[in-house]
């Protein structure tokens, strides 16, 4: 293994004067895209263990939700026209005389998601599916064929992970899991699981501006919008003072409204999301595997959700660096950042990456002892990579 461990001389995150984050939440487009896509993945992957003793090839990472129709009305609108839900890319549907009822199972799975995670969505009635998976290429699944202890990368691919979170980028996460968690959604039953959050800290002060969709048939008047709004954005400011982490907050909160416009002035939807009428999403468009959007970080190009978790480093890599960057942090006294770089050649066993590289900011000097552990971690979590995978593959890594 081409291995690379050296200091960098660039400030941390929370020492540069400007630093921006964002967190598409639960019913963001995009994230019911990286959710779904993965959760196919998770069930095809049991269903090949359970079958074959084995995970076969499959990559269902290409993926659009096309926004529906719908009439939003005080006290409760329609949806007119449902939403599509394309799944798209590749898997295996026959293996020797086994066939593999793919396009059932990546429906059934869509349709669990939905029914888990939305209060609102009905999976058979706001929802159409179109599968457009196909067989795998004989290129791709030569990989799996091959056998040996160790499978092959199934692309040339490069990810970058990093720890420990900033305290921007833990506010902005921990902001989203409170206003979609249970207990608020049962204070606040119109809030809708679409949110999404930007959050920009300049200097030691933090400005959030949050986009919620409401649901309609909660609302029965503007002025009744306007008032639980107000209550909510309140919730929030109670949220960041108790935190009490930056000198100086403010909340901007659904910036588009307009009082005296009616239905036409607020943000309102039927089912929680603006993909029941405005927004479609895609893979890969979302959150980051530690769930925010960092702007000023080095970020992978690769989306993980739904490639297979055995050989596609495009998902094992992603998730792979952050783990390793967390040990090391944790492990490691004396560090205030670390970044970790693994890329991969196509074909070459995943335990072996083309290079791994590491980069540290510190506040003592670095020195031969803090190398030796991180080399140490980094060769452990890769001589273990087959256990990384199962977990991967049982969904026991949040993606």
């Amino acid at each position: 293994m081409n291995l690379i461990v050296e200091q960098s001389r660039q400030l941390p995150i929370s020492e540069q004067r400007i630093e921006i984050v964002e967190r598409k939440g639960l019913g963001h487009p995009d994230t019911i895209c990286d959710s779904i896509m993965n959760q196919i993945s998770i069930d095809l992957s049991k269903e090949y263990l359970k079958k074959f003793n084995m995970i076969l090839h499959h990559n269902i990472d290409k993926a659009l939700l096309a926004a529906g129709e719908a009439e939003h009305k005080f006290s409760g609108g329609v949806i007119k026209k449902p939403m599509l839900l394309v799944i798209g890319d590749r898997a295996t549907y026959v293996a020797g005389d086994e066939n593999i009822f793919v396009d059932e199972i990546a429906i059934s799975a869509a349709k669990r998601w939905f029914k888990e995670n939305m209060r609102f969505v009905d999976p058979d009635e706001h929802v159409k599916y179109q599968v457009e998976l196909k067989q795998v290429s004989e290129a791709l699944s030569s990989i799996f064929k091959k056998g040996g202890d160790m499978l092959g990368a199934n692309d040339t691919s490069a990810a970058v992970g990093y720890a420990p979170l900033s305290k921007t980028e833990k506010i902005v996460l921990d902001i989203e899991k409170f206003l979609n968690s249970k207990d608020f959604k049962k204070e606040f039953p119109e809030s809708g699981e679409d949110i999404k959050i930007m959050g920009l800290r300049t200097g030691d002060e933090l400005n959030l501006t949050v986009a919620m969709a409401f649901i309609d048939r909660f609302i029965d008047s503007e002025q009744t919008y306007f008032r639980r709004k107000g209550e909510i954005e309140e919730k929030i400011k109670q949220f960041l003072e108790k935190r009490g982490e930056f000198s100086k907050t403010s909340v901007g909160f659904n910036t588009l409204d307009e009082k005296g416009k009616g239905i036409d002035g607020i943000y309102l939807t039927v089912v929680g999301t603006c993909a029941d009428a405005a927004d479609s999403g895609q893979v890969g468009r979302g959150n980051m595997i530690n769930g925010v959007i960092p702007l000023n970080r080095p970020t992978s190009s690769e989306a993980a959700a739904g490639k297979n978790p055995v050989s596609h480093v495009g998902k094992i890599y992603n998730a792979l660096s952050f783990k390793i960057a967390d040990e090391i942090y944790n492990k490691v006294s004396g560090l205030k950042e670390v970044y970790i770089w693994l890329l991969s050649q196509i074909g070459q066993p995943i335990n072996q990456p083309k290079i791994a590289a590491v980069q540290t900011i510190t506040d003592k000097t670095f020195d031969d002892s803090m190398k030796k552990q991180i080399e140490e971690i980094i060769s452990s979590r890769l001589e273990n990579i087959k256990e990384f995978c199962h977990d991967l593959a049982l969904g026991k890594i949040t993606i």
